[in-house]
């Protein structure tokens, strides 16, 4: 008894340790956003832009699984408009502010939608197997229903980006209105965590038949929608609710922090390179190329999904075999802790990081070449509009 005790106190303080650690990522990404001493601007276009633009559009547009982080670059061509639109804003409602967002961003959002559906359809397999570790199945490698659940993902991931952009961009604006000396960097964290939780109203049912699929419980999606409906009405749906709001906060911190550190790194790594090559004294503006703010995406968000693993585990466990487990992220933590030990908590964690690298790439590939397309194809018609007036 006294040992079990000591086990638990040993997860409990684990837990603190992470929410903790969760807390200073504010404060280190407060420091990671400070100018650098030295002659060399690390901005991008204009201060009050210099986070926004690279969490707003390019994070919520894409979403985190197979998003990158700062895709500003190919986004810029919208920046000249926001000042306009800011000034017209003050006197919209919250709904008329989320549509003018997804219209504004909707060539961004169709690229994103495409990228997501590719990143997601061509990693899923990576996705399954960390499933099927997760929990404890016999031979997880194994082909036989590598895709099971597959469409429900996509329908889960693509309207949760468009939620997620949308009231991302709401809750800025409000926060930043209603707190003007805060620093932007916890504005923007706050809003990206309010408009994460916005989304998961939408994701969470399709999670649930999604890893349901995965985990071999249900052969068709029309099976998973009648049982669950039968057995615990639309409860069923959002089992595991609070277990995927328990990682996807700590992700959604730690993958902003890394990624404003990365950030900071590579600004500085290149203001060093550009310095030694060029024997001008002038000042110069310096910022990521998009391959170069991919790259930082990657970094962060491998780094983010390896430290939220034991949460994505809990999350599996409570979505699947809710019962089992205790109905709540800490008996799910404790059941596993008590069977397993710690290492228990780093099951599927192999699988976990080797998805989010090539997901970062092959998202960024396609989201570039969709967006590109689309530039081109929507610019005549916009054109001919404008000349018919």
């Amino acid at each position: 008894m006294r040992q079990r005790r000591k086990q638990l106190g040993l997860l409990r303080f684990a837990i603190a340790c992470l929410l903790c650690w969760a807390a200073q990522g504010f404060c280190l990404c407060h420091a990671a956003g400070k100018p650098m001493p030295s002659r060399v601007a690390l901005t991008t276009k204009r201060v009050s832009k210099s986070v926004v633009p690279t969490v707003s559009r390019a994070r919520f547009a894409a979403q985190s699984g197979g998003g990158v982080e700062g895709e500003n670059t190919s986004l810029d061509d919208d920046d000249d408009n926001d000042d306009e639109a800011a000034s017209t804003t003050t006197s919209k409602g919250p709904l008329q502010v989320f549509v003018d967002t997804v219209l504004e961003a909707r060539r961004h959002l169709a690229a994103a939608a495409a990228a997501r559906s590719t990143s997601v359809f061509l990693m899923y397999p990576v996705d399954t197997i960390k499933t099927r570790m997760q929990m404890g199945q016999a031979n997880p490698l194994r082909l036989g229903g590598i895709f099971n659940g597959v469409a429900e993902s996509l329908v889960g991931q693509i309207p949760y980006g468009v939620l997620t952009f949308g009231s991302y961009e709401i809750y800025k604006d409000a926060l930043m209105k209603r707190f003007p000396n805060v620093k932007p960097i916890f504005l923007v964290a706050a809003s990206a965590v309010l408009g994460d939780l916005t989304g998961s109203g939408w994701l969470c049912p399709s999670e649930v038949v999604k890893q349901k699929m995965q985990a071999g419980i249900f052969q068709t999606t029309s099976e998973a929608l009648r049982s669950i409906w039968s057995q615990k009405g639309l409860a069923g749906f959002y089992e595991g609710y609070f277990g995927a709001v328990a990682r996807d906060v700590p992700f959604r911190v730690a993958q902003l922090t890394t990624f404003e550190v990365a950030k900071s790194v590579a600004l500085r790594l290149k203001a060093a390179r550009q310095q030694k090559s060029s024997s001008s004294s002038d000042s110069v503006r310096l910022e990521l190329s998009p391959i170069e703010s991919a790259i930082c995406g990657a970094v962060s968000g491998t780094f983010s999904a390896a430290i939220t693993s034991p949460l994505d585990r809990i999350k599996t466990l409570l979505m699947t075999d809710s019962a089992t487990y205790g109905g709540s992220v800490i008996s799910c933590a404790t059941k596993i802790f008590e069977n397993e030990g710690l290492a228990g908590f780093a099951t599927g964690i192999v699988p976990r990081i080797a998805y989010i690298a090539p997901s970062v790439v092959i998202f960024f590939v396609t989201y570039e070449a969709t967006q590109q397309q689309l530039k081109r194809m929507w610019q005549p018609a916009a054109a001919a509009t404008t000349s018919s007036k």
